[in-house]
């Protein structure tokens, strides 16, 4: 039946990614991260799990970065890996057997120190696809892997990489729309706290005042003022929108 077809399907995969690999069981369990840290704001990283070569979306997690002081892909990583697996280990859940890093020998090294500071690296194969040309680089190897462009193992590498990514964009676009704040306001020349309160009072909410047209923000304040405000989000929005594409058309991988 069609269930059986795809566990067949399925089995065959892992066993061609073992074999390309050289690890020694099936990677059932596999887990990719992706870091979305773009200049430096708001840096997020997502992990996404498939189980028997599919999505177990129910197990993905997002991070927020929280000892790393800027665009620092490296440090995002190490910190990201050793939380993720400091967890599992603490709460005694099933370890993958295989993790796939966004990026290229940098990341897949500090990703690999993580696993080696938690005495992990005898028991989880890391693996690095960098997007330039697709290439798979192994901790214990000094030169990459070229897999066949058609090969179902760098299908099934792509297809975590490019989920990762995926799902980290969504949480980097969640964090950063949360990032229009009071303070953010207030560093507007001319917005006082009294100017601020007064633009809620009237819209109701950061987000309204973030909608409103400059003629709307003029029936409230100066029209001086109205096109500061109006300048400076349209200043974010255009920033936001570069960050995006530049985002989605880069990754992290080199």
């Amino acid at each position: 039946d069609k269930g059986t077809r795809q566990e067949q399907k399925s089995k065959k995969i892992l066993a061609t990614l073992r074999d390309d690999l050289r690890m020694k069981v099936y990677p059932v369990h596999i887990e990719c991260f992706d870091n979305s840290n773009l200049q430096g704001t708001h840096p997020v990283a997502a992990c996404v799990v498939f189980r028997d070569a599919v999505p177990s979306k129910k197990d993905y997690r997002h991070f927020s970065i929280k000892s790393v002081e800027g665009p620092d892909d490296f440090a995002s990583m190490k910190e990201v890996v050793t939380r993720r697996y400091s967890r599992l280990l603490a709460e005694n859940s099933p370890l993958p057997q295989l993790i796939v890093i966004d990026g290229g020998k940098g990341q897949l090294s500090a990703a690999y120190a993580a696993l080696q500071s938690l005495g992990l690296e005898g028991s989880i194969t890391a693996a690095g696809l960098a997007k330039r040309m697709e290439e798979i680089y192994l901790a214990t190897d000094k030169t990459p892997l070229f897999l066949d462009k058609n090969s179902s193992s760098l299908r099934l590498l792509m297809r975590l990489r490019n989920e990762a990514h995926r799902f980290g964009i969504t949480f980097h676009r969640e964090k950063r729309s949360a990032g229009f704040t009071r303070s953010a306001l207030l560093e507007i020349p001319g917005v006082g706290p009294r100017t601020l309160e007064k633009l809620l009072h009237h819209f109701g909410s950061l987000r309204q005042i973030s909608l409103a047209s400059q003629e709307e923000l003029a029936g409230v304040v100066s029209s001086v003022l109205a096109q500061k405000i109006t300048a400076w989000i349209r200043g974010q929005e255009s920033g936001h929108r570069c960050q995006d594409s530049t985002i989605s058309s880069q990754g992290t991988g080199s």
